[in-house]
């Protein structure tokens, strides 16, 4: 049963982070945008509003939310900038390996970072290892009461920002995904580089960066979990953060409805305004809709995980639905604009280019139809 309802403490939570996104964020996303720069100063205002890292527990200093809170929120920031919205949402995606399977010994040394206004990256994609897991040629050796880590991880969102790290790499690559295992890597340990940053179609504001490490030499109390542990906990992370990338696509089609209401509403065609246009009605129609049915999957799949049960298919559902309708009604809402929406100069071909990764990161939308599939045939 599902019946969703929100707590006074959460709808206070969402009105600062709407106000914060209308004031803050949206005014700053398009020239950041265009110059393809990572956002430090609404960063510093997020870290004092505590949204920095909303997972974070309370007995580590940070605000203990749960997954339905961290999509309503999330959603809220997507709506002023999805770019924005990805690196905070990147430190909670770094976080879930530690909490998933961290010592408390490790948990706090990781929060202690971030809570000092520090990012972190979860760094599992490599040139050759993207929805193939199992390819992951970073290597992770043990040299008495170390681990030494070689390799290169690719399209790592705040890459070359980040401060610590939660690295997969493999103990024996001939066991495959069975080899495979998570490590804590902070930036200061010597081999620790970043590589290319990555001049992306969108989500400009998000730094997404190759992580080199080279003979990097970690303790071996660095290890999360057990040796050959990794592929677990990156699959439960990645399927309780998939409604997080779900509500990026929610909060991306509102802006996006928002947007066209507006401008249908004033601009004039052939004497009238196109809002009393059946065809543009009937697309802000559709585009309601469809943005409704994906938040309330995102929300479901948030729920699920909260009261404990089972939601890998609805996790992946959500981010299927989340990613793929966020682009067709940033498309839609570029053919109200018409001339005007192919323009630099409004708003919604930005919308447009910072959907496509929504269907593509965490796992794309194609995997996670083989997720649902093979969830429906077990």
């Amino acid at each position: 049963m599902f019946n969703m309802s929100f707590t006074d403490e959460q709808k206070d939570l969402q009105k600062m982070v709407r106000q914060f996104t209308q004031e803050r964020v949206f005014p700053e996303a398009k020239e950041l945008d265009r110059k393809g720069e990572f956002a430090k100063d609404l960063f510093k205002e997020a870290v004092e509003l505590g949204i920095n890292c909303m997972n974070a527990p309370e007995e580590y200093g940070g605000p203990g939310l749960d997954s339905v809170t961290c999509v309503l929120l999330t959603e809220e920031l997507a709506k002023g900038d999805v770019g924005f919205a990805t690196t905070l949402a990147a430190n909670g995606l770094a976080a879930y390996p530690v909490l998933l399977a961290g010592t408390a010994e490790q948990k706090q040394r990781f929060f202690d970072i971030i809570n000092q206004g520090k990012l972190a990256a979860f760094c599992l994609t490599e040139p050759n290892a993207g929805s193939d897991a199992g390819s992951v040629a970073t290597k992770a050796r043990r040299d008495g009461d170390e681990y030494v880590l070689d390799g290169t991880k690719c399209f790592i969102t705040n890459g070359g920002l980040a401060d610590v790290y939660t690295v997969f790499a493999t103990v024996d690559s001939k066991k495959g995904v069975r080899g495979l295992s998570a490590f804590l890597v902070e930036r200061s340990r010597p081999g620790v580089s970043v590589g290319k940053e990555e001049n992306k179609m969108g989500i400009r504001t998000a730094n997404t960066a190759e992580v080199i490490l080279q003979n990097v030499r970690i303790p071996a109390s660095n290890l999360l979990g057990r040796e050959g542990g990794g592929f677990k906990i990156a699959m439960n992370t990645l399927d309780i953060s998939r409604p997080v990338v779900a509500a990026l696509g929610v909060g991306l089609g509102q802006a996006a409805i928002d947007l066209c209401t507006k401008y249908a509403k004033e601009r004039v065609q052939f004497g009238k305004a196109i809002s009393t246009f059946q065809a543009i009605q009937f697309l802000l129609a559709d585009m309601a809709i469809q943005v409704e049915a994906a938040r309330w999957l995102t929300y479901r799949a948030a729920y699920l995980r909260d009261v404990g049960q089972p939601f890998t298919k609805e996790a992946a559902m959500a981010k299927t639905m989340g990613g793929d309708v966020a682009m067709k009604v940033s498309v839609d809402a570029v053919q109200i604009f018409g001339g005007y929406g192919y323009s630099g100069e409004y708003p919604v071909e930005k919308l447009m280019r910072d959907a496509k990764i929504l269907q593509i990161f965490e796992g794309t939308n194609q995997i996670q139809r083989m997720v649902v599939a093979g969830q429906l045939l077990k």
